[in-house]
């Protein structure tokens, strides 16, 4: 473990955190948000917003997943999305829907800015994100896809767009 150069608690909360933050919007899957958990801690993202209900740690089913995750990465809870988004945006962040819609941004077109953080929306697992979050964000991202069902799991759509957007960042700091 020591050659992997992991980060103890402590080090993981004192370091410096990729200016991205994840909203998961009525996700209902404690599997999938174990998952969106360790994706932020891999990537030392600012931190979750788990809304509505979205299940919250402690519970044995996110913990298979996160793998103490939940203990490392920084989250919340609000009742609703619209009110997370509304709160995000007061406080200076670029809400953004990752999302299949009308005038959506390709993942591989969108370059993330370095001015302000960024937090990003992922929606239910059937119904995705809700229409009144979409009316409060702005703009919505969307994963390029070739096949047949252009559907992706939350789990793996946060990874993808996770990385991709983590190493947007770490080349625009070189």
């Amino acid at each position: 473990m020591d050659e992997l150069g992991r980060k103890t608690v402590d080090q993981f909360k004192a370091a410096d955190k990729t200016p991205l933050l994840l909203i998961l919007d009525n996700v209902r899957s404690m599997h999938n948000v174990g998952s969106v958990f360790r994706t932020a801690d891999g990537f030392l993202l600012q931190g979750i917003v788990l809304c509505g209900y979205t299940p919250v740690p402690p519970h044995r089913d996110i913990q298979k997943t996160a793998l103490g995750a939940t203990e490392t990465v920084e989250w919340q809870y609000f009742p609703t999305t619209v009110e997370a988004v509304n709160a995000l945006k007061e406080a200076g962040y670029t809400v953004m829907a990752v999302e299949q819609a009308v005038d959506s941004i390709m993942l591989d077109q969108f370059t993330p800015t370095t001015d302000k953080p960024l937090a990003l929306v992922f929606g239910n697992e059937v119904s995705g994100v809700d229409a009144e979050v979409m009316k409060l964000v702005e703009g919505s991202i969307e994963i390029p896809q070739s096949g047949m069902k252009h559907s992706l799991n939350i789990s793996v759509s946060t990874g993808i767009v996770v990385w991709d957007i983590f190493s947007k960042l770490k080349k625009q700091s070189i």
